[in-house]
């Protein structure tokens, strides 16, 4: 059986993902959520999570196929927002 709710997830850019991921930390770190709809929010939160990743990882995948393909890299540093 598919669950509609993980094909949408499928298809969410890695920003929505995380935006949607960030929302969630947000409601647990406020305390007051039910538990069973914190368990909820938590797997929500950890399909999110593994979504990113894997779209990460495809990303990097492609990234050292540019590298391998045009034999130099200029490495840049990615800041962190505060």
């Amino acid at each position: 059986m598919t669950n509609d709710h993980d094909d949408k997830s499928a298809e969410l850019s890695f920003e929505e993902a995380m935006q949607q991921l960030e929302k969630i930390v947000e409601k647990l770190e406020e305390g007051d959520v039910p538990l069973e709809k914190a368990i909820n929010y938590y797997q929500e939160g950890m399909k999110l999570s593994k979504l990113c990743s894997e779209k990460l990882t495809k990303v990097e995948g492609q990234m050292e196929q540019i590298v391998n393909e045009q034999g130099t890299f200029e490495p840049f540093i990615v800041q962190e927002e505060e």
